[in-house]
């Protein structure tokens, strides 16, 4: 039997999500078209006849503004010394440029097995994928190099194969029924936020994190309760969240109510208010609170 850590690093909206939750075919990270939507390491469990991976999604790698992107990046930095294969998912519709070798530079001193996924294969032009291939094969040597598409699955099963034989022996790490420490609540919190993020432009994705005050269990009439506090930074931003009349506000708990009955397949009551916290993003007291852990 095989098992250990893979994780997934990478830049900002590589989809490392998105690959995560291909992976185990269940919804434990949120996905969003805006940089750094992960903001804190999840674990995904994915056995197999072979043995046990456990997958560390990871926030983007990126130049830290605040003491919240600190933070995230040193969690990506942190995973990088304590797993067993590293996994560089790549953006393949982007060009290769100074992030990608800032990135690469990083993994100098590594001597676990790194497996590059070129993803988004999808949205790229074949012609575009053997340069690419060519352009890490001369950056460094890799376990291997393997194009996928997250999304809509293709070649994910391949690249599941070669990380799970790249892994040492052992026993298995985690039961078999556990798939991630995602909790409840902070799913749900994070739910919210998605949909906050797919709503809203401009300064808000950023500026903004969700919190559960209340996460009551589903009792006799299947209904869970949950009630948030969406933060942002200024008046000018939570009147922008709640829009005109409550519409924006409306519209965004009525997606993420919608979504949160798909995840936790039950009839959700949720309950949403903003609130302002003037440059929470620089508060270590306030990060504390809302989770983001400290290096």
């Amino acid at each position: 039997m095989k098992s250990g850590f893979a994780s997934l690093i990478g830049r900002p909206n590589a989809g490392k999500s998105t690959l995560l939750n291909s992976i185990l075919k269940k919804k434990v990270s949120i996905v969003s078209d805006k940089p750094q939507t992960t903001r804190n390491r999840i674990i995904g469990v994915k056995n197999y006849t072979e043995g046990q991976s456990v997958f560390l999604d990871t926030p983007g790698i990126h130049r830290p503004l605040h003491r919240m992107n600190v933070r995230m990046v040193d969690v990506a930095l942190e995973s990088i010394r304590e797993v067993d294969v590293l996994v560089l998912v790549v953006d393949a519709t982007e060009r290769t440029g100074r992030g990608d070798r800032f990135v690469i530079d990083l993994l100098k001193e590594v001597s676990v097995p790194i497996v590059v996924v070129l993803n988004k294969l999808d949205l790229i032009a074949k012609q575009r994928l053997l340069p690419l291939i060519d352009w890490y094969r001369q950056q460094r040597e890799f376990h291997a190099i393997i194009p996928i598409s997250a999304r809509v699955g293709d070649g994910v099963s391949q690249f599941e194969r070669i990380v799970i034989e790249a892994m040492p022996k052992g026993k298995a790490l985690y039961p078999k029924e556990f798939v991630t420490d995602q909790q409840e609540s902070v799913l749900a919190a994070e739910i919210v936020r998605e949909q906050l993020l797919g709503f809203t432009r401009m300064e808000i994705p950023f500026s903004s994190a969700v919190v559960v005050d209340e996460f009551e269990e589903r009792k006799t009439d299947g209904l869970l309760r949950i009630y948030c506090s969406i933060f942002v930074e200024q008046m000018s931003q939570k009147r922008i969240v709640i829009g005109r009349a409550g519409d924006m506000l409306k519209r965004i708990g009525t997606a993420a109510r919608l979504e949160l009955q798909g995840v936790f397949a039950t009839k959700v009551f949720l309950d949403l208010h903003v609130k302002v916290k003037p440059k929470w993003r620089e508060n270590d007291r306030l990060l504390d609170t809302f989770g983001f852990p400290r290096s």
